[in-house]
């Protein structure tokens, strides 16, 4: 007769605070964030110098990290790059603002009156679809070569993506919100600015963080073209010149404004809204 062996011993459960850790969307701490992030940086140019140094690659068509260091110190000493990167940003925030003055208050009227959604809805979709890079021709011969041109096609790039993105934003206000400002006597008008405005406010700021983003996509489309300055010049002359140091540098350049621009943007709508995050 064969003796019954033991019960296998159950498995001890993982500590609670390590299934917290692994569970789906549970937050990490803020220093943890950036530790994980830093780390991204670290490996990505560890990976590049691998590649470049070890003579993977060859420097015509990718330079080394020290390589791209030296020629981004040569455009600020003996190029007055600071110049060109001081001109990118104002064209971003100057096309940007142009937009945003012009989309937000039309998003809301669509979001706000279905009549007014009708009207222009259609035509915004059929624009949203359209490169702002192919108007360039257009643009240089209604407004020549000068700033006007790059601002129009930030604007152009950025103006409808905004109404569209606003309009479905405040079209998605909570009803009873509405239902109940007019059981307390409010005007239609009273509800877009007391009850609409507030309400889709944080998100419509979070709407133009977005788009800033895509914002330093067109300016760099409008500098390829036509541009005796800026970072997207600095590009074009750096590849007819075969130089990969400076191409990389000045899109690295362009990552690291536009992260700090994020950043700011972000930290402003946190003070604007804080209530938004509670």
């Amino acid at each position: 007769m064969t003796q019954a062996l033991p019960p296998a011993a159950p498995q001890a459960a993982p500590p609670a605070r390590q299934r917290r850790r692994l569970a789906p969307l549970q937050p990490v701490r803020a220093g943890t964030r950036w530790l994980l992030g830093a780390s991204f940086f670290v490996l990505f140019v560890a990976v590049w110098a691998a590649a470049t140094l070890g003579g993977f690659v060859s420097p015509t068509f990718l330079a080394s990290p020290m390589t791209m260091l030296r020629e981004g110190w040569s455009l600020f000493a003996e190029f007055n790059f600071a110049y060109d990167v001081g001109m990118t940003v104002w064209r971003v925030l100057g096309g940007f603002v142009m937009a945003a003055v012009i989309a937000v208050p039309l998003g809301i009227a669509m979001g706000a009156h279905k009549g007014v959604e009708a009207f222009l809805e259609p035509f915004v979709s059929f624009c949203r679809y359209l490169p702002a890079s192919a108007f360039i021709p257009l643009l240089i011969l209604w407004a020549g070569l000068g700033e006007l041109q790059k601002l129009l096609v930030i604007f152009i790039g950025s103006v409808f993506q905004i109404i569209l993105m606003v309009a479905v934003i405040v079209g998605g206000a909570r009803k009873d919100l509405v239902e109940a400002a007019y059981t307390l006597g409010a005007t239609p008008r009273g509800i877009v600015r007391s009850v609409l405005i507030p309400g889709a406010a944080p998100q419509i700021a979070e709407t133009l963080r977005l788009v800033l983003g895509w914002a330093w996509t067109y300016v760099i489309v409008a500098e390829l073209i036509g541009s005796s300055s800026g970072i997207g010049h600095m590009i074009i002359d750096s590849q007819a010149l075969l130089n990969t140091g400076q191409i990389i540098f000045g899109i690295i350049i362009i990552g690291l404004i536009g992260l700090v621009s994020d950043a700011l943007f972000k930290w402003a709508n946190q003070r604007l809204f804080a209530w938004s995050t509670l």
